[in-house]
């Protein structure tokens, strides 16, 4: 072997010795966002951030922790102001906590559906409050998270027309001052409870019921423990998908674009899955002898509505929002 031909052997050596070891390095430099979200893994939800994942991989290293595995259940918000977590599945009840002009997007019966609710976070209206929560709360809100529209869930046997068929009955809600009015506001006894709990909790009677959309209630299996779906349709249900402003203001414009636009075509993947599953779930939760039917509606609206206005979560709402997000 001439010497010329040994040199160029340790030169293609070397050089593929050097782009072997350059890998490694160059996915070390790629920022790593760290997702923290209470639904499980088999949540569609979970679909739509790994296609979130998928629109942002040239820029991020992502990491998707699920079932309250990395921060528990409305803990999220703090852990992102800490710096402690990139990105996160926020309840704007959590974020009500904090920056108490949130609590309206949390009332019973304000939302029609969920293009109502996309229409809204495309508006003024809810750009003054995601404004507000950058500002305030040090965290960028990149859209709404539609999961469906929540419904009561019963163990007993009790057929429930109006308000006042609910009381007594003992209605797990998430923590959280918001959460806990609503289910007041229906009628119930509320409860707090965290998710990953509810189902033990109807199984051994520490609850009587639940309020989750039909693909919720399908993930956990809810349904084994329960005998009645009420289709009371109290509240179109959404999470917010999140990121630190810390996050969000270390990326360039163009980055930031490509994170707005991997985001905006996952929620709406994962909306149009959760629609086109609640209508199915519908017939599957029949099929397996659970009662589904619809209670007096307009009670409902009339008697959540009227415990709002006249509650203190109101006075803190921005004047003249609740008939905006009525007219859109």
């Amino acid at each position: 072997m001439t010497p010329s031909i040994k040199r160029r052997q340790v030169l293609i050596g070397t050089g593929l010795f050097a782009a072997a070891a350059a890998l490694p390095a160059m996915a070390k430099d790629k920022p790593k966002l760290r997702f923290s979200a209470v639904f499980s893994d088999q949540d569609i939800r979970a679909q739509m951030m790994k296609k979130f994942a998928d629109g942002v991989k040239d820029d991020f290293v992502f990491e998707g922790y699920y079932g309250g595995t990395l921060f528990k259940q409305g803990t999220e918000l703090v852990a992102l102001q800490r710096g402690n977590l990139e990105m996160s599945n926020v309840a704007p009840q959590d974020m009500s906590k904090q920056l108490p002009a949130w609590s309206i997007v949390t009332a019973g019966y304000l939302f029609r559906d969920a293009a109502h609710v996309n229409k809204f976070f495309r508006s003024p209206e809810a750009a003054e409050l995601k404004k507000m929560s950058e500002e305030k709360l040090n965290v960028k809100v990149l859209g709404p998270t539609y999961y469906g529209v929540r419904q009561l869930g019963l163990k007993p046997d009790k057929k429930i027309m109006t308000p006042a068929d609910l009381k007594g009955i003992k209605l797990r809600m998430p923590a959280g001052d918001a959460w806990q009015f609503l289910g007041k506001a229906l009628g119930a006894d509320p409860t707090p409870m965290a998710y990953a709990e509810v189902y033990t909790g109807l199984q051994t009677g520490a609850i009587d019921a639940q309020d989750n959309p039909l693909p919720n209630v399908e993930n956990m299996k809810f349904y084994e423990v329960m005998s009645q779906i009420v289709l009371s349709s109290h509240l179109v249900a959404f999470d917010l998908l999140t990121v630190s402003m810390k996050v969000w203001n270390g990326m360039s414009p163009d980055v930031q674009a490509k994170v707005q636009a991997a985001a905006d075509s996952a929620i709406d993947f994962s909306t149009q899955r959760h629609l086109a599953r609640e209508k199915e779930l519908a017939d599957s939760f029949a099929s397996k002898g659970l009662k589904l039917y619809t209670p007096d509606l307009d009670a409902f609206r009339t008697h959540v509505q009227k415990a709002y206005l006249a509650s203190d979560l109101s006075k803190e709402w921005i004047p003249g929002m609740i008939d905006k997000i009525n007219a859109l």
